[in-house]
Formats: C-alpha cells, sequence, structure tokens
C-alpha cells in the first residue's frame, strides 16, 4: 500500500499511480491461490519467481489483473485499485479504448478503482507477466511518501472467492481508509475497527 506504480508508455507518456487497495494470496494453504497446494504451472510461473516479478491473468477471456510476487513460494500480491497521480489523460484514452460502445467520460475516481481497470488504465496486458519491476524500462515501482499507519489500513475479506471454505472469511485484503479511490468499502469491519479502537482520530 501507497508504493506508487509507474508505467511508461512507448510514445514517453508516463502514467503514476499510488496503491490504495491490495490483496494478499499466500500459496500452498491459501484455497484461494493460483498456486494452492504449491502447484506450479505454465500460467502462474511467476508466483515462484523472485519477488517483485509481475503475474499478469486474464479473467472472463478479456480483461487482465496484475500481481507482483511476493516472499514465500507461490505468494503475490494483487494490485485492486491505484490512485491516479500523473498521466490521467492518457489513462482515459486506455481505458476508453478497451471499453465498447459510447462511452462517457470517466471521473478521476473510477479510472482505477478496480483491478481489470487499473491494468485498462496502465495498458497492462500478458505481455508484462514474469517481467521485473525492479528493472523494467516500461513498467516499475517507486517509494510512496507518508506510509499509511496500521490505523488508516483497513483489512477484511478477499473480493470474488466466495466457495473457498475458510479461506474466504481470512482478512487479506487491505485498502486506504476514507480513500475516494478504493474499489469497495466495508463497512461493517470499519464499525468492529473503530469500535475497538482502531483507528486514530485523525
Amino acid at each position: 500500500l501507497f508504493q506508487i506504480l509507474v508505467r511508461k508508455l512507448p510514445d514517453g507518456r508516463e502514467l503514476w499511480g499510488r496503491i490504495v487497495e491490495t490483496e494478499a494470496y499466500l500459496g500452498g494453504e491459501d484455497e484461494a491461490s493460483h498456486s494452492k497446494g504449491g502447484k506450479q504451472t505454465q500460467r502462474n510461473a511467476a508466483m515462484f519467481m523472485k519477488p517483485g516479478t509481475l503475474y499478469v491473468y486474464q479473467i472472463y477471456g478479456i480483461y487482465f489483473c496484475v500481481n507482483v510476487s511476493s516472499q514465500g513460494d507461490g505468494a503475490a500480491v494483487l494490485l485492486r485499485s491505484l490512485e491516479p497521480l500523473q498521466g490521467l489523460d492518457a489513462m482515459r484514452e486506455l481505458r476508453s479504448a478497451s471499453r465498447k460502445g459510447p462511452t462517457k467520460l470517466l471521473k478521476d475516481w473510477q479510472l482505477c478503482n478496480g483491478p481489470s481497470k487499473l491494468c485498462q488504465a496502465f495498458g497492462i496486458d500478458k505481455a508484462f507477466d514474469q517481467r521485473d519491476l525492479t528493472q523494467d524500462a516500461a513498467i516499475w515501482m517507486v517509494p510512496g511518501h507518508d506510509l499509511p499507519g496500521e490505523q488508516d489500513v483497513v483489512a477484511t475479506t478477499r473480493i470474488g472467492i466466495g466457495s473457498r471454505g475458510e479461506w474466504a472469511q481470512k482478512p487479506l485484503r487491505f485498502y486506504l481508509r476514507g480513500n475516494k479511490f478504493v474499489s469497495l468499502v466495508d463497512k461493517k469491519t470499519e464499525r468492529d475497527m473503530a469500535a475497538m479502537g482502531h483507528f486514530s482520530c485523525s
């Protein structure tokens, strides 16, 4: 969270977005992970590569999701939402190019508030699978300033994995409280956390 994803387009324009929502996939015993049971395939090979390797996969045969491999065999972090910082006009162009029919002008908060939306806005497709964020010339990450404190992070259940038993209930989605660029706010968890004094008064 709060790190900044940078994408350099072929025409030289740079897109910057702050990561405000993620989901963790732990591999191994994680029933919702593409690498559950330590299963390694051609599709998920990036999950077993060094931390910082991109894992890009397709959903519904059309949309892409981007993950970053992390510490631990088969573990990865799904990037769910970005707060656009730079290159918003280019993001709008890329989003409208991938949508069918007449399109309304997207508001800033609609550009990257979901895993496939941020891939569209940043021009990320399967060609980015297995790229190294620490060495790639077209996509990389820079440190964010003012990292959030624990009081500002909401930990709740992941989205779209309802049939994975206890793993569907684990708090492995993380987002910045009060950030309007997050895809889905969990009001109940926020209320519970506030009642337990987890949030700062700011």
